[in-house]
């Protein structure tokens, strides 16, 4: 049988230096699966603690984040072994990726999440993002994971990138926001644009009215989180304790995952972030106003209004929308 996407079309295969879209074929689905797609910096491990919680009704998780819910596109562990933990999994499965809705297998039992954030704070989170990670370290747990010797050309070019990153701004400012907007990469393969950010968005955003495609705003769950873990809850057909909600509540804030960063963060066993807690950096929205100019915030809306319908444009945007596009 040939797997295709939720519109029926062929799938679309995403690939960089860390991650694989093919290794979802022929993943071997349950009918009750969680799938946690939401583009880099939008929510990741916010909704897959969320998740967790959810499933487990309780703060006293079974295993760390990661491997509860691994992130099975990255290139960092060998898949058949990925594969083989997820099937000894007892509990109800909730697995991470960051590949757009037409990259995956679409399978109707499956739900599938996404969360969309103001993209502007997506790109400033993605700075300090770059500044956290150590690329020596991921190279060696690539090379480990697909037979290579970490030396290799793909481990130089790692590095290369994340030395070109620091130059180009990695800490949070104009050059390196800028240069986050401009990237015309293509969108299979450069998952940290912003191009590919809207692409991700819109392929969910387009879904929507499926049953089992459930898209999540960053602000709502800043600003009800209590609310929208119960929507969650009922739209995966969990039932919470009244009595349990507030812990659960509670141990999803930032400032409590922030606490157990070396339980939550990804791949936490493999030394690839110069510092765990700073993974959890701000969580916050609007951010973006200390920083950009009205330079910068014009090229964003012109590369936004090119590369998003007017519709996600205004939902991503709910308290400070884009100017009007000009007229052509």
């Amino acid at each position: 049988m040939v797997e295709t996407a939720a519109d029926g079309r062929p799938l679309v295969r995403y690939r960089s230096p860390v991650l694989d879209s093919a290794r979802w074929e022929g993943f071997p689905f349950r009918g009750d699966d969680i799938v946690i797609s939401t583009p880099p910096k939008c929510g990741t491990t916010w909704t897959q603690m969320i998740c967790a919680l959810l499933i487990h009704g309780t703060t006293d998780l079974p295993q760390p984040l990661n491997s509860m819910s691994p992130w099975l596109d990255a290139l960092y562990r060998d898949r058949d072994d990925v594969v083989a933990a997820l099937r000894a999994q007892p509990h109800r499965r909730f697995i991470k990726s960051h590949t757009p809705l037409d990259g995956l297998p679409y399978d109707e039992r499956v739900t599938y999440i996404c969360v969309g954030r103001d993209p502007r704070d997506v790109g400033l989170s993605t700075q300090h993002h770059m500044a956290n990670m150590d690329p020596a370290a991921v190279a060696r747990a690539r090379a480990r994971a697909v037979g290579e010797k970490a030396d290799t050309k793909v481990a130089e070019e790692m590095a290369e990138r994340a030395a070109r990153r620091v130059q180009e701004g990695a800490e949070p400012g104009s050059s390196g926001f800028l240069h986050w907007v401009e990237n015309r990469a293509p969108v299979t393969e450069a998952p940290a644009s912003l191009r590919f950010t809207l692409h991700h968005l819109g392929t969910f955003w387009d879904a929507r009215h499926l049953d089992n495609v459930v898209l999540l705003h960053y602000d709502d769950l800043k600003s009800d989180l209590a609310g929208n873990m119960l929507r969650l809850a009922q739209q995966l057909g969990i039932t919470v304790a009244k009595e349990r909600l507030p812990d659960l509540v509670r141990a999803a804030t930032f400032e409590a995952m922030r606490g157990r960063a070396d339980q939550l963060v990804p791949e936490a066993d493999m030394d690839v972030w110069r510092s765990p807690r700073d993974f959890f950096h701000r969580g916050s929205s609007g951010q973006w106003q200390e920083v950009l100019t009205e330079q910068d915030l014009r090229r964003y809306a012109e590369v936004t209004a090119r590369c998003a319908t007017p519709d996600l444009a205004a939902w991503l945007h709910p308290t400070h929308p884009l100017p009007a596009a000009p007229e052509r």
